[in-house]
């Protein structure tokens, strides 16, 4: 089948990268076709859409070496839908070596957004605990800048772990929202086969929607599925070099019980500190009952799978070595390396001490878990400082051209990346 539509553009992907771009093009009147490979549902903040959306086995729940977890949302939005709110900072200097400016693009996003550092009348008596402890063994623990509008938070509100129903956390389906407003066309449950590529430009995308196959053609071609989803396609769009030497931000979670106060409408990921030298970061990381039993269970921890609420929770993340590779089936081989385990090390004993100097008892470390998988299409080998391709009008704009590893949330730096590309694009 082929598309009787006449689009300027293609965005394969509703993630930060792909969502941004469709926004800022439609707002400028291109006409902007969107593909989606899930869902677009009303989000209800429900367990059940976590688990439908970003929990399936081999689809939206991956396993790497070390038999890592890593979870990516399927769902219009991406895993922003379900991510905790954190903006980590912008790498310019790491950007500005490969010929990328995005100061402006950065201070952009910070005010659209409203982007700032938690308030301090919403940390919660255990963020407090965790960043009184930490500051008294003397680590610069700060509240930390969040996508959310603080302004919209009322005191005992929930959270939204599993995708935020009330507005206050952004995502990436509101830029899908904007987007067509402004008159962009979103088709969803279309999995994306390949580019077309011809004479060697980008003509075209396939993709496939339940049992037919369609191609559907526009002059310019934005691929945005993600670290892993990215690299598959552009595996099969004849570029196999793809999806290899790559960064999965590994992480666990040191925790121990207290007494003296009980978790109650925590924020995730309030307040922390990045050891930029030791490539790793810590924060306070409260998590619902569901996966706070499933990551006790997941290290035979059974007699706290129930502690929830007294559980003080320390997220530690390190920078990782690049290494591994995309599989074309959209797998992901990659093992710690001795250098990643040591550096998790480092920071589980820090913060086992600042555990222990709050006072807190049963302490013991989650098994290894990967979030946000980059540089598998990267900058300076498969895409320019503008982010095209080796073919013509073809570009990519999310988390797999980021070539370096620097183990911080990238939100922030892939919107930024799509207004770049936008503006390129105009």
């Amino acid at each position: 089948m082929n598309n009787k539509e006449q689009y300027d553009v293609i965005v394969i992907g509703t993630g930060p990268g792909g969502a941004t771009v469709a926004k800022e093009l439609s707002q400028q009147g291109k006409k902007v076709l969107i593909l989606e490979r899930g869902p677009n549902p009303a989000i209800r903040g429900r367990l059940s859409q976590f688990l439908r959306y970003a929990m399936i086995p081999g689809k939206s729940l991956l396993f790497t070496g070390n038999f890592l977890a890593m979870v990516r949302g399927i769902v219009t939005g991406g895993s922003s839908i379900f991510f905790y709110g954190t903006a980590g900072h912008v790498p310019l200097k790491m950007f500005k070596s490969y010929g990328i400016d995005l100061t402006d693009e950065v201070h952009e996003t910070l005010n659209e957004l409203s982007i700032a550092p938690m308030k301090e009348e919403m940390l919660t008596p255990m963020v407090r605990k965790i960043q009184s402890s930490a500051r008294q063994l003397g680590y610069d623990w700060k509240p930390l800048d969040k996508f959310m509008d603080q302004d919209k938070w009322q005191s005992g509100q929930d959270f939204g772990y599993y995708g935020d129903s009330s507005g206050v956390k952004w995502n990436a389906g509101m830029f899908v929202n904007q987007a067509r407003q402004s008159g962009a066309v979103l088709i969803t449950k279309a999995k994306v086969t390949k580019v077309i590529i011809e004479n060697n430009s980008a003509v075209g995308v396939e993709y496939k929607q339940g049992l037919h196959t369609v191609a559907v053609r526009a002059p310019q071609i934005v691929l945005a599925a993600g670290g892993i989803g990215s690299a598959v396609i552009m595996k099969k769009s004849g570029f196999t070099q793809a999806g290899q030497n790559i960064f999965i931000d590994p992480l666990i979670s040191v925790c121990g019980t207290v007494d003296d106060i009980k978790a109650k409408n925590e924020i995730p990921m309030s307040a922390g500190i990045h050891l930029e030298k030791e490539g790793c970061s810590m924060t306070d990381l409260s998590l619902p009952p569901f996966l706070h039993m499933f990551f006790a269970a997941q290290v035979f921890r059974f007699s706290q799978m129930f502690n929830q609420k007294k559980t003080l929770r320390i997220m530690v993340k390190v920078k990782d070595d690049l290494g591994g590779y995309v599989t074309d089936g959209g797998g992901v081989c990659k093992k710690l390396s001795e250098s990643d385990l040591q550096k998790l090390d480092h920071g589980y004993q820090a913060a086992k001490k600042i555990l222990e100097n709050a006072g807190a008892k049963n302490i013991y470390k989650t098994w290894y878990t990967a979030a946000h998988p980059g540089a598998t299409v990267k900058i300076g080998e498969l895409v320019d400082s503008n982010l095209k391709a080796p073919c013509d009008n073809l570009y990519v704009c999310d988390c797999s051209v980021i070539p370096q590893a620097w183990g911080l949330p990238p939100v922030l730096t892939i919107i930024s990346l799509g207004k770049r590309l936008a503006k390129h694009l105009t």
